[in-house]
């Protein structure tokens, strides 16, 4: 027995009993107990299997049961939770993780306080210290070890109680509605309940967030929301199984507008999944100089680079949509990607997680408070205050985890080096911390909901991603969380409006996949409102950058039968038409395009290429021509009039702009056309050694020969002998 078997042998079991195979999973379970050494459970699993024979029973003798539906939910949740208690019991015996480590010390120590003992001692934190503040530094430092030992008991009882009796969560309760407790500590108190309900499904503790997501304080039903959240997505599978969620549910929205929070937990998340790619566009694109991506080249007799007219060309008139006014554009400043929520400080700040104070697994979850002992040590220790540190602190731009290393690293540097460090902020972000009204905005932004959600978020991101023992932690963040379907919440969130703005919002992160999933179930929705031009723009163009150009193209079709002659949507229709080989289509909607744009250089080359390849090679000259002119020397154009001046016999032409191609930037294949037009122009040596630097240049003799014999018959068309081209072969 290991932790991987006895993890497959649960799953195994959990999903016998989600598909309602309830006999087969009593079977398995029965086995899975075995190696359980909990007679308490065994018994609750024996009364089980009886109550589930006998409705079979009754079943088979064709007794009428009207409970019998009630029944089978009922042994389904016993089954559920019997799974539930026998995997953790199992793993206390072969884990060495820290949950299962701390299980069994808290099952061996007499150290166990319940909650009432904790919440008296938590209450009278404030007296206590303001009295040993009157007395000796000893004392003080007595009143605040007190405090964090029962704070540390308090989440490691709470993480580690893998399900609350009723008299527990009678004192959960409590604990959530005393006005004695300082805000930190039940906000810890609210993670603790998160952690553990994570680690192990507990109706009561759900319903206990429901109860914190309603406390007055923010912080504290901020907590409670995101806990829920988090539950709703990990249990999806065995809510419905409970009528008292159920009824719970409707009840808070009622009063809270549950809908709404979840809908923004979910943008909220879906933000935070995105911080790995932040990272990335902090340390490569917010530079002056972005880096530039060239694909691969389709068509090189043109010059067709095919990232031109597909790179980051979303609709501008889609900006109106989004939230924020700047998210309609590319985010490159740090200040827009905070003013959307992004977590930009990651980067900076993962190196700072080394402090003894993260060691201690409850202090990543304890909000910034300058009573801990670790910040009041620090403080004295310097003897000095630095009030813009102070000031930064208090922000809201700093996760309460990331304030904590702030505070660590800079007490750390001596005081010349932290005013150096100071003195590097922008001048916009001084200048924010010094003006007062600024500042007042500041602390307004902090006390924000969706502030306190966003930076808690961001918490909770640093302890699956950096805490020494992450990898005994499954990441949720790591998951695909989509609460609108979750089955309990389709009613709530599963309706059109919100996963058309999921969906934008998708779209504007390129996540391409999710955001035409969500447009495509918009679609088959009953309550669908009537789709808009804009809708169906959207919906194309992530089909089109996942490479789904045929159905792009219908999407497309339908937002201009909507709303005629758009120059975006013809635009768009033109190069996915152009894309697929359809030509003739093509040309049709970069004519429209023209019309508006006619000297669009992109739709000058375009139209050239698209007559090109339907052999109207004086109309493409003409375009060609037009392109050089727009452009003044554009290569691009050189390859479109060599090319066409060659299938069209005007050597001396194709000549000239071949050579000007080759003292420029050549590319392999434009030797290879050099030397088409040198050889049916009868100047064979030149044709060789034109050849001979393109077999060199290019990927390999295969790929040139390749390419060769596919302009074989341009040759035979222009006089060249067929049998004389595997000669001209054997001489390259």
């Amino acid at each position: 027995m290991n932790e991987q078997t006895i993890n497959q042998q649960y799953t195994q079991i959990l999903l016998l009993i989600n598909q309602r195979r309830l006999k087969e999973a009593i079977y398995q379970l029965e086995s899975y107990l075995w190696q359980c050494s909990d007679w308490n459970l065994r018994n609750r699993f024996e009364e089980m299997q009886v109550a589930y024979n006998y409705m079979l029973q009754y079943m088979q003798e064709g007794i009428a049961d009207p409970g019998r539906k009630s029944l089978y939910i009922k042994i389904q949740t016993q089954a559920l939770e019997i799974t539930d208690q026998a995997r953790l019991l199992l793993l206390d015996s072969y884990s060495d993780h820290l949950y299962h480590i701390y299980r069994k010390k808290q099952a061996s120590e007499s150290t166990h306080r319940d909650m009432d003992q904790i919440r008296h001692i938590l209450e009278s934190f404030n007296d206590d210290l303001a009295v040993s503040c009157l007395l000796t530094e000893q004392k003080q430092d007595e009143v605040l070890t007190r405090h964090e030992d029962t704070l540390k008991l308090l989440f490691l009882q709470t993480w580690t109680n893998s399900v609350w009796s009723s008299a527990e969560a009678e004192q959960a309760k409590t604990m959530l509605e005393s006005e004695l407790l300082l805000e930190s500590d039940l906000c810890l108190f609210v993670s603790a309940v998160t952690m553990s309900l994570l680690e192990c499904f507990d109706v009561r503790k759900l319903l206990w967030l429901m109860d914190a997501y309603q406390h007055s304080n923010t912080q504290i039903g901020q907590r409670g929301l995101i806990g829920m959240a988090f539950a709703f997505h990990r249990y999806s599978d065995r809510l419905h199984l409970y009528p008292a969620i159920e009824n719970r549910i409707a009840s808070v929205n009622e009063v809270k507008q549950l809908d709404k929070d979840l809908m923004l937990i979910q943008r909220q998340i879906l933000l935070s999944q995105e911080t790995e790619k932040i990272d990335k566009k902090m340390r490569e694109e917010i530079i002056p100089e972005m880096i530039k991506n060239v694909s691969s080249i389709r068509n090189m007799k043109f010059g067709f680079e095919e990232s031109d007219e597909e790179k980051d060309d979303r609709n501008p008139d889609w900006t109106s949509m989004l939230d924020e006014p700047k998210l309609g554009e590319k985010l490159r400043e740090m200040n827009e990607l905070q003013m959307e929520g992004a977590d930009v400080n990651m980067s900076t700040f993962s190196a700072l997680k080394n402090f003894p104070f993260f060691r201690e697994i409850q202090n990543w979850f304890y909000p910034f408070d300058k009573k801990h002992s670790s910040i009041i040590k620090q403080s004295k220790e310097q003897n000095d205050q630095n009030d813009l540190l102070d000031t930064i602190i208090q922000s809201g731009l700093f996760c309460n985890n990331d304030k904590y290393s702030l505070f660590f690293i800079m007490q750390s540097f001596p005081k010349a080096q932290r005013d150096m460090v100071f003195s590097q902020l922008t001048e916009q972000q001084a200048e924010a911390f010094s003006d007062q009204a600024k500042w007042e905005e500041l602390r307004k932004f902090n006390d924000r909901p969706t502030t306190v959600s966003n930076q808690y978020l961001h918490d909770l991101y640093r302890f699956y991603k950096l805490n020494q023992r992450r990898m005994e932690f499954t990441d949720i963040f790591k998951e695909k969380i989509a609460l609108y379907q979750v089955p309990l919440l389709k009613g709530m969130l599963y309706h059109p409006d919100f996963l058309i703005h999921l969906a934008h919002y998708h779209l504007s992160k390129e996540h391409w996949n999710e955001a035409v999933e969500l447009y495509q179930q918009v679609l088959t929705m009953k309550e669908c409102p009537e789709a808009t031009d804009e809708f169906y723009q959207r919906m194309g163009y992530a089909l089109q950058k996942l490479g789904r150009r045929q159905e792009a193209i219908a999407a497309y079709l339908k937002a201009d039968t909507i709303k005629p002659d758009n120059v975006w949507t013809n635009r768009h229709l033109a190069t996915c038409y152009r894309l697929t080989g359809h030509f003739t289509e093509a040309l049709i909607y970069y004519r429209r395009v023209e019309l508006t744009t006619p000297d669009n250089k992109n739709i000058v080359f375009y139209m050239a290429h698209c007559l090109a390849e339907l052999k109207q090679y004086d109309e493409a000259l003409n375009y060609f021509f037009k392109l050089d002119f727009l452009e003044n020397n554009s290569i691009k154009a050189w390859r479109g009039i060599s090319w066409c001046s060659f299938v069209k016999g005007k050597h001396e032409q194709a000549t000239r702009y071949y050579e000007k191609i080759i003292e420029r930037k050549p590319l392999p294949v434009d030797y290879l056309n050099a030397g088409h037009v040198y050889w049916v122009s009868k100047q064979t040596s030149k044709a060789i050694a034109m050849y001979s630097k393109a077999a060199e240049l290019g990927e390999g003799r295969d790929a040139f020969i390749e390419a060769f014999k596919k302009d074989a018959p341009f040759l035979l068309e222009q006089g060249i002998a067929e049998e004389d081209i595997p000669l001209m072969l054997d001489l390259i």
